[in-house]
């Protein structure tokens, strides 16, 4: 016998049947149904809020954030200085030689050259942010911005 989808099963036991409520006395679900007599949770509608109890006052106790979190994260920044330490004369910058050196991370949301060091290098920088300082430094030591 070949093993295709046409010849499987489900494990057993792994399928629980639906409780069918309402369906009169017979049944043993009738009358009420599981809801009790009367109240605003034995009606249709009802039972509204937090469930459990005393989590009310719990989640009114949790720091709550304020203001905007931008969900792509934060540039990483990366100073002139550091990259006059980790890369040679002549090299490329990029954001990807930027993570293999360990300067940035690969979660981060685009990366950001900043003017804070010298550099004496001549680096190529490519697919990174530079700010107008930065651009600067780098012209002067020889390098360019792609």
């Amino acid at each position: 016998m070949a093993l295709d989808l046409s010849h499987l099963s489900p494990p057993r036991g792994s399928r629980q049947r639906h409780k069918r409520v309402g369906r009169g006395n017979a049944s043993g679900r009738g009358t009420y149904s599981g809801r009790g007599l009367k109240g605003q949770r034995s009606r249709s509608g009802g039972r509204s809020g937090l469930k459990v109890r005393g989590m009310k006052a719990r989640m009114q106790k949790i720091p709550k954030l304020r203001g905007f979190r931008s969900p792509y994260g934060k540039a990483a920044v990366v100073n002139v200085g550091e990259l006059q330490k980790h890369f040679q004369d002549g090299q490329k910058v990029t954001p990807r030689a930027l993570q293999q050196v360990g300067l940035t991370e690969a979660a981060s949301a685009g990366t950001k050259i900043l003017a804070s060091g010298t550099l004496s290098k001549k680096l190529t920088i490519q697919d990174c942010a530079v700010s107008a300082a930065a651009k600067v430094k780098i012209e002067q030591a020889g390098g360019k911005v792609v």
